[in-house]
């Protein structure tokens, strides 16, 4: 089999982003004949003049390793897009751009319906050929209709956030490298904030049922999308919000302590309230968070967070609870202790 058609075959089989991402740079370095030097896959975030790049996967030729930005970057350390004139015409007239001299640079954007998400630059000792950007920009796009699929497959229809079955990878992975001082490009470590972690938040809205019953479920699905775009502009873009079904969201978020994670719950609840939803005017929501402890797992994380939602739904609503402080309270059982009680009898 053609070793492109191999290689294409393989990434269309690939269920993970980051392993995706790797893919397409291996591809674009792999297939240029020795004359591309190095591919970088960029995403943009942020938004109006204070759009930035993260590097989602890069890859030098000659070499094995992918370089990528830690996942938990603080993003007002990326670069401002206005400092790579070349990526940002290229994502302004959504075609590509090239250099004009050595080493060659081609900016090619990455497409979806919503518009520009991002950019695939690659360097090159020489100009490319008509032939040579024809593949690449065939690369770009089967890259980027690969992703549509993944995202039709893990977010939820009515929402866009993620959904339920997407949540176990990406958990592991936030296990991962919690507390992991990451070694940038040039060895010097970052070392993490002491009290830094990650934290799961469930999110619930108060009394949705009676806001479907009176208004009808058209209404009672425009406030799910609605709060879900306060969810959206909320949190920070490595922040990983989720639908899990109903009225029921989760987050899962790193913070540099548990007083800057209860102040980000804390936000989105007073902007939740002070919000007008058509027709329905006030809706307030409970939240409840547990910080993720070594060795943890989805259902335990998530059972705890659920503990403290239903506590702070028994205890007058709107409000935000952690679980760790309503143990150490004595307001609620630690459920390791908890299942640590055997009823021999």
């Amino acid at each position: 089999m053609n070793a492109l058609v191999q290689s294409l075959a393989t990434m269309s089989g690939l269920r993970d982003r980051d392993d995706l991402d790797a893919a397409l740079v291996r591809l674009v370095v792999g297939n240029s004949d020795g004359i591309v030097l190095s591919a970088s896959l960029l995403r943009i975030v942020g938004e109006g003049d204070d759009r930035r790049f993260l590097v989602a996967a890069a890859l030098d030729e000659g070499q094995s390793q992918i370089r990528r930005d830690p996942v938990w970057i603080d993003w007002t350390t990326l670069p401002h897009m206005s400092d790579f004139p070349m990526r940002a015409l290229a994502v302004e007239r959504g075609r590509v751009v090239h250099g004009d001299s050595a080493p060659f640079t081609s900016a090619i954007p990455l497409l979806t319906p919503q518009g520009v998400w991002g950019v695939l630059e690659i360097v090159s000792a020489d100009a490319l050929s008509t032939p040579t950007l024809d593949l690449m920009e065939g690369l770009a796009l089967t890259y980027c209709n690969l992703l549509g699929l993944l995202d039709y497959g893990e977010r939820d229809a009515l929402t866009e956030l993620l959904n339920r079955k997407s949540f176990d990878g990406a958990f592991f992975k936030a296990t991962a490298v919690q507390g992991d001082d990451e070694l940038p490009e040039g060895g010097e470590r970052r070392h993490a904030h002491p009290d830094a972690g990650v934290w799961l938040a469930v999110l619930d809205i108060d009394h949705f049922k009676r806001v479907n019953d009176t208004y009808g479920h058209l209404i009672g699905d425009e406030v799910l999308l609605l709060l879900a775009r306060l969810m959206r502009s909320s949190f920070r873009f490595h922040d990983q919000l989720y639908r899990f079904g109903g009225e029921e969201f989760v987050v899962l978020m790193r913070s540099d302590s548990v007083e800057h994670a209860h102040a980000a719950l804390e936000r989105l609840r007073e902007r939740v309230q002070s919000y007008a939803f058509p027709q329905v005017g006030t809706i307030t929501v409970s939240i409840g968070y547990s910080i993720l402890l070594p060795n943890d797992t989805p259902s335990g994380a998530f059972g705890r967070a659920d503990k403290a939602v239903y506590h702070a739904k028994e205890h007058g609503r709107n409000q935000v609870c952690s679980y760790q402080v309503l143990v150490a309270s004595g307001d609620l059982v630690d459920q390791v202790a908890e299942s640590m009680d055997v009823d021999l009898f």
